[in-house]
């Protein structure tokens, strides 16, 4: 199965989720729409914190996924907030397609983010662990919606 995960800045929470999804033996992927162009300092220690290693992590375009030759994907997750102005990008075509909506831990005063960061962790963390819990024949729109409303 072929997950891509979107955010807007592909920084924080779409590589969180796209490493936790790839522990689970999913193949993952993550983008944004208006990537930052490098993962967030905080993202990949608090991956690493809970033995789970991501080999390429990088922020970048979704237009990587909708080249021609680019992996089909067979779900779609976006991760943004409810923040104020945080628009989550919309991927074109037929995917299943969930909103997991996390606040952004980036956003947090630089005191606040390692702890930010590990809150959206265990947040993603509870959402993936149900996902992958779920027979492939349970993962329907609606399974995916209650899965994005753990908190």
């Amino acid at each position: 199965m072929n997950i891509l995960v979107l955010c807007t800045g592909n920084s924080a929470r779409s590589i969180l989720l796209e490493g936790l999804l790839d522990h689970h033996g999913f193949q993952s992927f993550s983008a944004g729409s208006k990537p930052a162009g490098q993962v967030h300092p905080w993202a990949l220690p608090t991956l690493k914190r809970h033995g789970i290693v991501l080999d390429t992590p990088s922020s970048k375009s979704w237009d990587v996924f909708a080249a021609p030759d680019a992996p089909i994907m067979d779900l779609v997750i976006t991760v943004c907030g409810n923040a104020a102005n945080e628009v989550c990008p919309v991927w074109p075509g037929a995917p299943l397609r969930a909103h997991w909506g996390v606040e952004d831990p980036a956003a947090a005063a630089p005191a606040a983010q390692e702890r930010a960061f590990e809150e959206a962790f265990q947040i993603l963390r509870r959402r993936a662990d149900a996902f992958a819990a779920l027979a492939p024949e349970a993962r329907t729109p609606e399974a995916l919606a209650r899965i994005g409303q753990l908190a």
